[in-house]
C-alpha cells in the first residue's frame, strides 16, 4: 500500500512560471489603451496564440444574501461594450446569488504568459431572446446540458443524472431549437479592471482601470 502523499512536500517541488512552459512578455503600461476592452481582447488573442489551455474559462465570484462569498469556474461567452458575458440557470446557486446581490468579480489566469485579469462590477441579465440565441449557437452538448436543468439541486444518484442527461441529449438532437426557459445570459459591466503581467524578478506590472464619470482612469499598483 502506497503512503499518502505529503502535501507540503509536493508544494515544495512546484515552480511558478517555469521557463520551459511560460514566457513572460514585457508590458509597457504607458502604451496601454485608454479603455480595458481593447487590452483584454489583445491579451486574450495572445493567450490563445501561446497555447494557453482553455483561456476562455474564468473564475466567477459572487456572494449570497448574507454576504458570504462563493466562487466557481465558468466560460466566457463574449466581451463587448455591454460587458463580459457568461450564462447559467437562473435557479442555480450563482443565479440565486446574483438575484440577491447583482454584483460580481471575474478572474482570468493565463500562466503560459504569467498574466492575470481581474474585473469587478454590477451584473445584469440579458433579454431572454438573447440568452436563447446564445445557447442555440453553441454545441448540441451545451444545449443538452441546459435542457437537463436542475443545476445545483440535490441529486439522488448518478443513475438519475444519466437518465435525465440521455433524455436531454435525445431532445437536443431531435429539436436543436428547443428552449431552456431558465437559461440566462448575464453581463458584468466592470467598474474596475486590473491587468497583471508577471516578471521573473518579481517586478510585476499591475495596471488598474477605474470607471468614472469622465471615463476610465488608469493607475499603477505596487506588486
Amino acid at each position: 500500500m502506497e503512503p499518502d502523499p505529503d502535501l507540503h512536500e509536493l508544494l515544495r517541488t512546484l515552480r511558478v512560471w517555469s521557463p520551459e512552459v511560460t514566457a513572460l512578455p514585457a508590458f509597457d503600461p504607458n502604451a496601454a489603451p485608454t479603455e480595458p476592452l481593447p487590452l483584454f481582447t489583445a491579451w486574450f488573442a495572445e493567450a490563445v496564440a501561446a497555447g494557453q489551455i482553455e483561456p476562455h474559462t474564468m473564475s466567477l465570484a459572487t456572494s449570497d444574501a448574507d454576504g458570504l462569498p462563493d466562487v466557481r469556474t465558468v466560460m466566457l461567452h463574449g466581451a463587448d461594450t455591454d460587458g463580459w458575458s457568461f450564462a447559467s440557470h437562473s435557479g442555480s446557486s450563482k443565479g440565486r446569488q446574483l438575484a440577491a446581490r447583482p454584483y460580481a468579480a471575474l478572474h482570468f489566469y493565463w500562466p503560459a504568459l504569467g498574466r492575470q485579469i481581474r474585473l469587478r462590477g454590477p451584473v445584469e441579465s440579458a433579454p431572454s431572446t438573447e440568452a436563447q440565441a446564445d445557447l442555440h449557437a453553441r454545441s448540441t452538448g451545451a444545449l443538452a446540458a441546459a435542457l437537463t436543468g436542475r443545476q445545483s439541486e440535490v441529486l439522488g444518484s448518478v443513475t438519475e443524472l444519466a437518465h435525465a442527461s440521455q433524455d436531454a441529449w435525445e431532445r437536443a438532437q431531435r429539436d436543436p431549437d428547443a428552449p431552456a426557459p431558465t437559461w440566462t445570459l448575464y453581463r458584468l459591466r466592470p467598474v474596475e479592471a486590473e491587468f497583471f503581467q508577471g516578471d521573473a524578478q518579481r517586478r510585476h506590472v499591475r495596471l488598474k482601470y477605474r470607471r468614472s464619470d469622465a471615463g476610465w482612469l488608469r493607475e499603477l499598483l505596487w506588486p
